[in-house]
C-alpha cells in the first residue's frame, strides 16, 4: 500500500475540526489536527467564506489524497441542519475545486468504526483515536478529534473489502463480485 493522506472534516459553523492522517504500509498515522473557532463572527456568509478559504489553505499546504466529511444530523432544530450542511458545502467545494474526492459519512457510523458503538461519546471517541494513533489529544479540541475519527472511518471502509463501491458489507454481495475467492 502506497502512502496516502486523508483529511477528515467535522462541519460546523461555530466550531469546524479537521483532523489528518497519513495511512502507510503499517497502517494510519496522526498528521495534524485543529478547529476553526467562529464564534466571533456574527455574519454567517462571513463563516462560510472563512471555512472555505482556511480550509483551502490546509488542503493547499497539506495536499491530502482524499476528504472525509460527517454528513449533518437532525438535532431538535432544522436551522442547525442547514447551518452544518452549509459549512459542510464550503469544505468539500474547497476539496473539489481542487480535485480532491470526498466522502462523506454519517456521525453514528464513524463511531461504530472507531468504537463499536454508534452512541459513543465524543470522550470515548477521543480515547479510541488516541490507542489508534498514539498520541495525546487535547480534550479542549473534541470537534477535531471527531474530523479524525471520520478520517479513520473512511480509510477503514476503503481498506475493507467487503466494503466495496457501495459501502455494502453484505456477504452475499462480496460473493457474487469475488467468486474466484470461494475455496471448494
Amino acid at each position: 500500500m502506497s502512502n496516502k493522506v486523508i483529511i477528515g472534516i467535522d462541519p460546523g459553523t461555530n466550531i469546524l475540526g479537521y483532523g489528518i492522517i497519513r495511512i502507510d504500509s503499517k497502517g494510519p498515522h496522526y498528521v495534524d489536527m485543529g478547529i476553526f473557532d467562529l464564534r466571533k463572527i456574527k455574519d454567517p456568509f462571513e463563516k462560510l467564506a472563512n471555512i472555505f478559504a482556511g480550509i483551502g489553505e490546509i488542503l493547499d499546504e497539506v495536499n491530502p489524497d482524499e476528504m472525509a466529511v460527517e454528513s449533518p444530523f437532525y438535532g431538535k432544530n432544522a436551522q442547525v441542519i442547514l447551518k452544518l450542511g452549509r459549512a459542510q458545502g464550503a469544505a468539500i467545494t474547497a476539496a473539489t475545486m481542487r480535485g480532491i474526492p470526498v466522502s462523506e459519512y454519517a456521525p453514528r457510523k464513524a463511531k461504530i468504526a472507531i468504537c463499536g458503538n454508534g452512541a459513543a461519546s465524543k470522550e470515548q471517541v477521543s480515547m479510541m483515536i488516541q490507542k489508534t494513533l498514539g498520541v495525546e489529544l487535547d480534550p479542549r479540541y473534541l470537534d477535531a478529534t471527531d474530523a479524525l475519527a471520520i478520517a479513520l472511518c473512511h480509510h477503514y471502509q476503503s481498506s475493507n473489502p467487503l466494503a466495496g463501491a457501495g459501502g455494502s458489507t453484505d456477504w452475499k454481495k462480496f460473493l457474487e463480485a469475488n467468486p474466484d475467492r470461494i475455496k471448494k
